[in-house]
């Protein structure tokens, strides 16, 4: 088993930044792959980045818009058994509840190859 517990969320004006937090517990967290979900209430929950077991390989989602690629990254500290995403250039359009999550599969765009889930993060950018 593994838990997740994201932090980091909040309220912030459109251009600014803020860094997500993904705290993994349990005996082989640092073992999965681990990415970041988000969904707004009128949208499907988005695959916005992956990141490998070793934080080597990432993967952005929306790779033709380039939606996130130079704005958000995505990395992990398996010493600490957390994983971040830091974004920057917020706009309206970024507000959302990000979930954070862990796959032991190699298919990462699919939620439903997830295998953990975390309760999300509100992120809400003003305009």
């Amino acid at each position: 088993q593994v838990q997740l517990v994201e932090s980091g969320g909040g309220l912030v004006q459109a251009g600014g930044s803020l860094k997500l937090s993904c705290a993994a517990s349990g005996r082989t967290a640092s073992r999965y792959a681990m990415a970041w979900f988000r969904q707004s209430p009128t949208k499907e929950r988005e695959f916005v980045a992956a990141i490998n077991w070793s934080g080597g390989t990432t993967f952005y989602g929306d790779s033709v818009n380039g939606r996130f690629t130079g704005r958000f990254t995505i990395s992990r500290d398996n010493a600490k058994n957390t994983v971040y995403l830091q974004m920057n250039s917020l706009s309206p359009e970024d507000t959302a509840v990000y979930y954070c999550a862990a796959t032991s599969g190699a298919n990462w765009g699919p939620s439903g190859s997830y295998d953990y889930w975390g309760q999300g993060t509100q992120v809400t950018v003003s305009s």
